[in-house]
C-alpha cells in the first residue's frame, strides 16, 4: 500500500496566506485539488481569492482565541484539517548595540519578532494539532505541520539578531515537536528559504534586487514563491519526510 499522501481532497490552514510565500502555498494547493484552504492573515486587503474553496480569515497567529476561531471555522466549513503551513512572519534590521548612536536594540522590537515568528508558529501548531489528531489515520498518518524558518537561522547577518533568533527557534523545535506528535501520526517539517521574490523584496529598488539575486550561486536569481510552495507539496506527499529542516536557497550562504 502506498504511503504517498495526496493533495487532492485535503484541507490545509496557511498562515500569512494573503501574500508572499503563504499566498503561493494557498494558490498551489488549490490548483492541485485541495478540498479547502484556510488563508489566515492579519490583513487581507487587496487579496483576491478566485476560488470558493479558499476561506480567508483575519486573525493574528499570536492570539489564542483568534486561532481557535479560525480552526472552528475550518472544521465547520470543511469538516477536517490535514495540514498546517506556517508562513506568517516579520523582520527588522537592528544591531544588538549601535555604537554610533550609543543605542541598544529595542526590547519591544526584539520581543515582537520573537512573538510573531516563533511564538506564533508554536501557537498555531499546538492548537491545530488537536484538529489534525481527530482524523482517522491513513497508513498510520493523520497529517503534517510545516513551519517556515530561514537561512538566517544558520547564516544570520549583521542586524538580523532578532530575526535569526526567531528562525533559529523554529529550527530547534522541529525535532522535538515531531517526536511529540509521532505516536499520533502527525509529521513536522521546517523549510528554511533563502532569498525569495516576496512583497518585502519587491519594495527594494531594482539595483538592490539584482545585487541580492547575484549572491545566489545557482540558480543566480531570487526564488519564486511557487518553488517554495512546490516543496510544501512534496513534503505533504512524501510520508518519510519528518523531523527535518530543508534549506531552499540555491546554495546561498549569507555573508556577514
Amino acid at each position: 500500500m502506498s504511503g504517498i499522501q495526496s493533495i487532492k481532497g485535503m484541507v490545509a490552514l496557511v498562515t500569512g496566506g494573503a501574500s508572499g510565500l503563504g499566498r503561493g502555498v494557498v494558490d498551489r494547493l488549490i490548483r492541485e485539488g485541495a478540498k479547502g484552504v484556510v488563508a489566515l492573515d492579519r490583513n487581507h486587503e487587496g487579496s483576491k481569492y478566485n476560488d470558493p474553496n479558499v476561506l480567508p480569515i483575519t486573525a493574528s497567529v499570536t492570539e489564542e482565541e483568534e486561532v481557535k476561531k479560525a480552526l472552528d471555522a475550518c472544521k465547520e466549513k470543511f469538516g477536517r484539517l490535514d495540514a498546517v503551513v506556517n508562513c506568517a512572519g516579520v523582520g527588522i534590521a537592528r544591531r544588538t548595540y549601535d555604537f554610533r548612536k550609543n543605542l541598544a536594540h529595542s526590547m519591544d522590537e526584539f520581543q515582537l519578532v520573537i512573538e510573531i515568528n516563533l511564538v506564533g508558529s508554536f501557537n498555531v501548531s499546538r492548537l491545530a494539532a488537536g484538529l489534525i489528531g481527530a482524523n482517522e489515520p491513513v497508513n498510520g498518518l493523520r497529517g503534517v505541520i510545516i513551519n517556515t524558518a530561514s537561512v538566517a537561522a544558520f547564516d544570520g547577518q549583521i542586524g538580523q539578531i532578532a530575526y535569526s533568533a526567531s528562525k533559529g527557534g523554529i529550527v530547534s523545535m522541529t525535532l522535538p515537536m515531531a517526536r511529540d506528535f509521532a505516536p499520533h501520526g502527525i509529521r513536522v517539517m521546517t523549510i528554511a528559504p533563502g532569498l525569495f521574490d516576496t512583497p518585502l523584496l519587491a519594495a527594494l529598488p531594482e539595483p538592490a534586487r539584482k545585487a541580492l539575486a547575484a549572491t545566489v550561486p545557482c540558480p543566480a536569481r531570487l526564488g519564486h514563491v511557487d518553488e517554495y510552495a512546490h516543496l510544501v507539496q512534496s513534503i505533504i506527499e512524501n510520508p518519510m519526510l519528518n523531523g527535518e529542516v530543508i534549506r531552499l536557497d540555491g546554495a546561498l550562504r549569507m555573508q556577514p
